[in-house]
């Protein structure tokens, strides 16, 4: 029998409990430790006091060359996540990323806000779990004052303190040497640092946004809007075009305590009344998506222009609100950024196995046996004149029924063999494109394809192999399941979780949440649903849960996965909306401080206590125990009146 949460208490400060501490617990819950960090090795090695010289036609840079399991090109919200997961997963990671900061459209530099299948809340209940949501979670607790800045340094941090992830910033990929349809190698230069850098992988990840390593490397694409006979798409255009979305630049103002003068520059437009026809200019905090130009042009190799086209519209636009004498309450608004970095919807989209199109969203996902995310996003199709057409309403958005799959087969190339895609590059239609689009899909796209790569690099094999092979496929779907990614219709049935084996019993129970359901394999609820949470009224001695099993079992490695209130928007942004509907800090439901107890032969033994947190997924590792019994006790959340758990999973 274990000890009640109080007798607990008074027993553990007297008698001499055995406490087995994993590794991170002499680092704290962050993971910091009390001695200096010393310089990540890998600064060593990209670069070397005595590197070789350069290629004949730079002679002034200096050329190094490495070799990696998995590298990532683009260091977006996709890229960020496919880095981390492949790396987490065991493989070598490097991730190369063209600017100083890692986020893309969702960094300082353009501050987009990362949106996904809860369509900015109007779906609770939907958004994403995984890597995105560990994101999330640990920037609503450490990023009080909605700083965009303070999201790229969590971003640097979770990539340069991940173990087998290492970093090039500021780097360009410029070319790829193929043979056999496979890449050999790439080349990228780092101009800031004088290096040119030769680096060979098994798997490439193309997720640069404008497909930037497909080019290179010859991979099939397309640009542009399918008509409606290619796919049978309702939405589409009629007949094909080279059209796009469009760019936007973004700003954000401030409000002082005394009027503010505003004096736009001389190449800035002239915007009226009639130009906001459809776009309303009624909240000044956050810049306008509606800014958006592009889609009637190159807009990779026509960026120059398309930014200063894009300036010229925010300025003049800020000038009609600050000067026109039609909106005086923004006498004390004064501007506080402006972009300088377009935000880019739309380019190329390699082609694939499998191309993702209007009919797959609308149902036809239900039969994938490949599926590994979810998207959930509106299709929200912009016209590719964006502000150049104000009697053109700016966007056509049609809900969907419910969240959809993304199948595996969209997530490499068709004709290159090692190389994938993560982020908005990936195999599918203008009109899928639309919904598929957006960071937080992106992200759980980038978590799929990293967990894939690596999994390719372990068992050395190409995506396709992986594909067409179900048991391997079945093997990445629950390899996702397990790091919390959200994959509809399919639930956890890992072998190797003994959990599944154990008797549940608990302190008590809040209406429906059984205590059984926590190893029933499903981790969501939909607002209003206890189907798949224990839910316990905490009291002064708390809430437990237990595990017993008949004969007893050896475990080293316990996952749990909280409730975090997936019915909430959770984002950053500096729209009055959105922070009104998130919280800044620990979500509420969240389990704050527990002890993880083993009933063994021996007595009970302490394996890990944790205050403090405010994670949805916690892991814990410790040496081997055989026992017969494991409890959680729950001490207390982070506000929430139930102790809310919707799995634990138990391994040897």
């Amino acid at each position: 029998m274990f000890l009640s949460r109080r007798n607990f208490i008074a027993a553990s400060a007297l008698a001499g409990y055995s406490v087995i501490v994993d590794a991170r617990g002499l680092l704290g819950q962050d993971g910091h430790a009390d001695t200096p960090i010393q310089l990540p090795p890998f600064f060593e090695s990209i670069a070397p006091d005595h590197s070789p010289g350069g290629m004949r036609a730079e002679p002034n840079m200096r050329l190094v060359e490495l070799e990696v399991d998995v590298l990532v090109a683009g260091g977006g919200m996709s890229g960020v996540c496919a880095a981390i997961s492949a790396a987490r997963h065991g493989a070598r990671v490097l991730l190369v990323q063209d600017r100083s900061r890692l986020g893309g459209n969702a960094s300082s530099e353009i501050k987009m806000h990362i949106v996904g299948a809860d369509n900015h809340g109007s779906r609770p209940g939907w958004r994403e779990g995984g890597l995105i949501e560990e994101l999330r979670l640990q920037d609503a607790m450490l990023n009080p004052t909605w700083n965009f800045e303070m999201w790229d340094l969590m971003l640097y941090d979770k990539c340069i303190t991940e173990p087998n992830l290492n970093l090039l910033l500021d780097s360009s990929l410029y070319a790829a040497k193929v043979n056999d349809n496979k890449i050999d190698y790439v080349l990228v230069r780092c101009d800031k640092t004088e290096h040119l850098y030769k680096i060979k992988a098994h798997i490439y990840v193309d997720a640069t946004g404008d497909a930037r390593l497909a080019l290179e490397a010859g991979a099939d694409f397309r640009i542009g809007r399918e008509g409606k006979a290619e796919f049978g798409e309702s939405l589409a255009q009629e007949k094909a075009d080279g059209l796009t979305q469009g760019s936007s630049i973004l700003f954000t103002a401030r409000e002082y305590d005394r009027p503010m003068p505003y004096k736009a520059p001389s190449w800035a437009r002239t915007i009226s009344k009639e130009h906001l026809k459809y776009r309303g200019a009624g909240q000044w905090a956050y810049g306008y998506w509606w800014i958006e130009l592009g889609g009637m042009i190159d807009n990779i190799r026509e960026n120059e222009r398309l930014r200063f086209e894009l300036l010229s519209v925010v300025l003049g636009t800020w000038d009609y609100i600050k000067n026109s004498g039609d909106i005086p309450d923004s006498a004390n608004w004064a501007l506080e950024s402006v972009g300088m970095v377009p935000g880019k919807r739309e380019s190329r989209r390699v082609l694939g196995d499998h191309i993702l199109t209007q009919p797959d969203l609308e149902g036809a996902w239900k039969g994938f046996d490949d599926s590994v995310a979810i998207g959930g996003w509106n299709m929200d199709d912009h016209p590719p004149e964006g502000f150049d057409k104000p009697d053109q309403r700016p966007y056509n958005s049609v809900r969907l029924d419910e969240p959809y799959n993304i199948p595996f087969g969209s997530l490499y190339s068709r004709n290159i063999h090692n190389m994938m895609m993560a982020g908005r590059n990936i195999s599918c239609s203008h009109v899928a494109f639309s919904s598929a689009r957006v960071m937080a899909t992106c992200s759980a796209i980038g978590q799929a394809v990293g967990t894939a790569a690596a999994q390719c690099f372990s068992q050395k094999i190409l995506p396709r192999e992986l594909r067409h092979d179900w048991n391997k496929i079945v093997t990445l779907q629950q390899m996702l399941l397990r790091d919390d990614q959200t994959i509809r219709l399919i639930k956890n049935d890992d072998p190797s979780d003994l959990a599944k084996t154990a008797k549940i019993y608990a302190s008590d129970q809040h209406e429906d949440a059984a205590p059984e359901h926590i190893i029933n394999g499903r981790v969501r609820d939909m607002p209003g649903e206890w189907k798949n949470r224990w839910a316990a009224k905490m009291t002064n001695d708390g809430a437990w849960i237990e595990l017993q099993w008949e004969q007893p079992v050896v475990l080293s490695h316990i996952q749990i996965t909280f409730d975090s209130g997936f019915q909430r928007e959770l984002t950053l942004s500096a729209h009055p909306n959105n922070q009104k509907n998130g919280i800044r800090g620990a979500q509420p439901e969240v389990v704050k401080d527990y002890r993880l107890l083993a009933k063994t032969k021996k007595g009970d033994i302490l394996l890990t206590e944790v205050t403090g947190n405010y994670q949805r997924l916690c892991r814990h590792d410790f040496e081997k125990v055989q026992m017969s019994a494991l409890r959680l006790f729950i001490l207390a959340t982070n506000g929430a009146e139930e102790a809310r758990v919707y799995e634990v999973r138990c391994y040897a």
